[in-house]
């Protein structure tokens, strides 16, 4: 069962992607966390340079692949102005065309955790990409991991510090991956 995880920020040393490193400590038998580093290169969304059937530009097409291999994926996004990082946004705005039904994330299990320095965790932002993941046809977990105090969460060695953090962290974990062993496999679905 392989699992993408995708970090809204692009910052190497993030609380975001040490949250996502921490996750990997998480992850259920049998699963592999791959993490996408291409957000940078998805270019901004433009209807004009979209093929027929969505993508259309390397670093769109790179993303929408991504989501494609994954069985399911984890987003790790930090707030920007209480929604999610315009590189986040755009990159799934690629993934949500040419329409939600026939998305590379249309039927897909995904999450939504964050980190942030604030009391909130991020929280407005997670609320923020649960509802642009559901509009692309996503089945989002309705589940939220908020890492306030990011700056003081992680050990030196990226760790989480609070194990109430960790206990939940593995929690959605779980639930990610029943979800995605629900979800029916393509060949199951030509064979119906």
């Amino acid at each position: 069962m392989r699992v993408l995880g995708v970090v809204g920020s692009l910052r190497r040393d993030s609380h975001n992607r040490r949250l996502l490193q921490a996750a990997s400590e998480h992850m259920p038998d049998g699963t592999e966390l791959v993490i996408f580093d291409g957000l940078k290169a998805v270019e901004p969304f433009d209807e004009t340079d979209e093929h027929e059937n969505g993508g259309g530009l390397p670093g769109a097409d790179a993303f929408i692949d991504a989501i494609r291999d994954a069985d399911a994926i984890l987003f790790v996004t930090p707030e920007y102005n209480g929604s999610i990082p315009g590189v986040l946004k755009n990159a799934i705005d690629w993934a949500s065309r040419p329409t939600p039904a026939t998305s590379p994330l249309a039927g897909k299990p995904v999450a939504a955790i964050g980190a942030s320095t604030g009391m909130f965790g991020a929280a407005w932002a997670q609320a923020e990409l649960r509802k642009s993941l559901g509009l692309a046809g996503a089945r989002v977990l309705d589940e939220e991991l908020a890492v306030p105090g990011a700056h003081e969460a992680f050990h030196d060695d990226g760790r989480i510090k609070r194990g109430a953090t960790r206990r939940r962290l593995a929690e959605i974990l779980e639930l990610l991956i029943a979800q995605a062993r629900q979800r029916p496999t393509a060949s199951a679905s030509a064979s119906s």
